[in-house]
């Protein structure tokens, strides 16, 4: 076969085609005349390798991780790839059952930078070493004329969305997952600011800024942090009674009276769209201070997002609701033994005071009246325990009739004083507790304070009940 000839009936049109994928396609094309082997050239796109053009095979990979296969290999290491046996070489990724051998070559700019790759494989017996030079030399002429083009193809806008989807599905926590929505609203829509503005048990509130927001963004926060609740839940309202809107770039024009936060705060062009149910839901504006005019596929683009947004977030808080419930005591709503294990694990020598509590005569009440009412006064108990606490005391229930309250003090009186409010919240209800009072010398293990604990709490027992003991130092 005469290679100089198809390298030049190959590349005769490559001056002629007007975008770099036409160029591509061409290349292919017209290669197949001369091999049967599968061609595709893959070009980067964002972060993964793009099949542009490609024969007919089994199975096209649309996309590849840049390091991925053969082919991510060749990119990333920019030199060429001759596999006699793909069945030998570990990173081959297979497209037909029947491929044997395989050539990769990078396709570079003029300054010797891999933009993407030319592959050849073959089914059948091929002189490799000549193939190998020749779809070198295809390869740089392809790169010269998608250089000369403009370069690879830029991602689509769907394909941002696909992307920024996947980073929404994958985020550990809601603070990421707004930080993933704010970002793909920018890159999506191409306007310069994104905030959520989402319902909570106080009404609508701006939500967290997800990292330095630029100058507009921080503007529209600080117009609608300042507006309040009330136009917040107007803004809301508006979205999830009339659906999505935008502007039409046209100046001169008053707004609504739930946009003018947002003109205050210079915005001269918006997307409004609504996000989860009205009830609970919220609004994702994207705004620009340019007066621009957004299309309705853009439009589209952010009502698919703020859905895929809400739907991770949901996601987000079912898990977070299950875990509370896995360490939550089903009956009383206190967290109960496994939280409690690692609390006291973390317990200040001198500081973190351990409060043993335990129901006096709890057993008498299951034994007269049944389960039922131990169940409500337990139930009733735990609320008066909680509500005897300061903010940042926390309590546990450990067992049926116990409870531990974990509290930071400066001396153990203090620790005392607090066990006594204690008591006579439980007298209110009509009910006694016995408390004992530990709290942890150097180096001691929480299990041991609280053993220390319970045995001054039974020490109340024995002495009566109804009353609070601070165990030895």
């Amino acid at each position: 076969m005469d290679h100089d000839r198809v390298v030049r009936d190959v590349t005769v049109r490559l001056p002629m085609a007007s975008t770099a994928v036409e160029a591509c396609r061409w290349t292919v094309t017209a290669l197949a005349r001369y091999t049967p082997a599968t061609i595709s050239v893959l070009l980067q796109v964002h972060d993964r390798l793009r099949c542009v053009a490609a024969t007919g095979a089994w199975q096209v990979f649309s996309t590849v991780p840049p390091k991925s296969g053969i082919v991510g290999r060749v990119y990333a290491s920019g030199e060429s790839a001759t596999v006699t046996d793909v069945t030998q070489d570990p990173d081959y990724l297979p497209v037909r059952p029947d491929v044997t051998t395989e050539i990769c070559v990078p396709v570079l700019d003029p300054a010797g930078r891999p933009i993407g790759v030319l592959d050849l494989q073959w089914s059948e017996p091929v002189e490799l070493a000549p193939w190998r030079a020749t779809a070198a030399r295809l390869a740089a002429r392809l790169g010269a004329r998608i250089m000369a083009l403009g370069g690879p193809p830029a991602e689509s806008r769907s394909e941002k969305l696909l992307r920024h989807a996947t980073a929404m599905t994958s985020a550990p926590t809601e603070w990421d997952l707004m930080a993933a929505a704010i970002t793909a609203a920018r890159d999506v829509s191409t306007l310069s600011a994104a905030v959520l503005v989402l319902g909570g048990r106080r009404g609508p509130r701006v939500g967290d800024p997800t990292g330095v927001p630029g100058e507009l963004e921080a503007r529209i926060r600080a117009e609608l942090t300042e507006a309040g609740t009330g136009p917040l839940g107007r803004l809301v309202g508006r979205a999830h009674r009339h659906g999505s809107a935008y502007t039409l770039g046209e100046a001169g024009l008053p707004p609504t009276e739930e946009y003018e936060p947002l003109v205050r705060a210079g915005v001269r062009t918006l997307v409004s769209v609504p996000v989860g149910p009205p009830d609970s839901g919220g609004v994702l504006l994207v705004a620009d201070e340019r007066l621009l005019r957004p299309d309705p596929t853009t439009v589209n683009l952010m009502e698919l997002l703020a859905g895929q947004a809400w739907g991770a977030l949901d996601r987000l808080r079912t898990l977070a609701r299950l875990r509370e419930q896995a360490s939550s005591d089903p009956l009383t709503g206190l967290r109960h033994t496994g939280p409690f294990g690692q609390r006291i694990r973390t317990a200040t020598p001198g500081r973190t005071a351990l409060l043993a509590i335990d129901v006096d005569g709890f057993k008498t009440v299951n034994d007269t009246y049944g389960h039922q009412a131990g169940d409500r006064l337990l139930v009733g108990l735990a609320r008066a325990l909680e509500g005897a606490l300061r903010q940042g005391d926390e309590l546990y229930r450990i067992g049926g009739d116990e409870f531990v309250a974990v509290i930071e003090v400066s001396r153990p009186d203090e620790a005392v004083r607090i066990a006594e409010r204690l008591t006579e919240a439980a007298r209110r209800t009509g009910r006694t507790i016995s408390v004992g009072v530990a709290l942890p010398h150097p180096g001691e293990p929480g299990e041991a304070t609280l053993r220390r604990a319970d045995q001054a709490l039974y020490a109340v027992k024995r002495h009566g009940r109804d009353g609070v003991r601070l165990a030895a130092a």
